[in-house]
């Protein structure tokens, strides 16, 4: 059987070494929560060269940042609007090399030299847009914060349908395409109006559809 006095210093010992242990495993913590935090590092960066509706200027901008927040933010073009962030209302379609994209789900960095267009750039007051004024005459807007990205949708849908492109609702995707309201809602379907002005928008496209084809021109 073991000494009584030896099972006790046993104990004290386990004791003392515990104690120990906890007061070396706590020490760096203490001095980590008294030493100031360091500072963040800065994010990366990346020189870009946007031409926006025909200006070219270059910007160092923060990787991370959108196409979206690039024209919001340093080039001031606050038509094209941020809705739901995340690709899933339209209200910021711009196009971009001939093609309507959401600019919320794409990096600016990833359009070095790009082409932009932006509602701004489509037309101005008293030098509108066919399609500025079709909407304007067909009443296809109410509160007007998707109008700006329903109407670069709209020019864009106009032209894909002329390049032969199909859509789901296309009966044969060899054939052309028709400038039917079927075809346009359908193309038009990622653009969101919470006012519900749909058929007055589906009725300035075909009208500034009709008016080209007449014309033999190009949206």
């Amino acid at each position: 059987m073991s000494d009584p006095q030896t099972l006790e210093m046993t104990r004290r010992s386990i004791l003392g070494t515990g104690v120990a242990g906890v007061a070396v495993a706590s020490a760096p913590a203490a001095a980590l929560a008294e030493a100031p935090p360091s500072p963040a590092a800065a994010p990366p960066t990346m020189k870009v060269t946007l031409k926006v509706n025909g200006k070219a200027g270059a910007l160092d901008l923060d990787t991370r940042t959108t196409l979206l927040d690039a024209l919001r933010e340093h080039w001031k073009l606050t038509g094209t609007k941020k809705g739901c962030d995340h690709g899933q209302c339209g209200a910021c379609t711009v196009i971009v090399e001939g093609r309507r994209i959401n600019s919320c789900l794409t990096l600016a960095v990833m359009h070095d030299g790009d082409e932009i267009t932006t509602i701004e750039g489509l037309g101005r007051p008293g030098d509108l847009h066919p399609m500025q004024a079709a909407f304007v005459q067909h009443d296809g807007f109410q509160c007007g914060y998707c109008t700006p990205g329903q109407i670069c949708s709209a020019v864009s849908v106009l032209q894909e349908i002329r390049d032969g492109i199909p859509s789901h609702v296309s009966g044969d995707i060899v054939a052309a395409p028709q400038m039917t309201a079927h075809e346009m809602r359908e193309r038009m379907s990622g653009n969101i109006c919470r006012c519900g002005a749909y058929s007055n928008i589906i009725d300035a496209m075909q009208d500034v559809a009709g008016q080209q084809a007449r014309k033999g021109v190009k949206a």
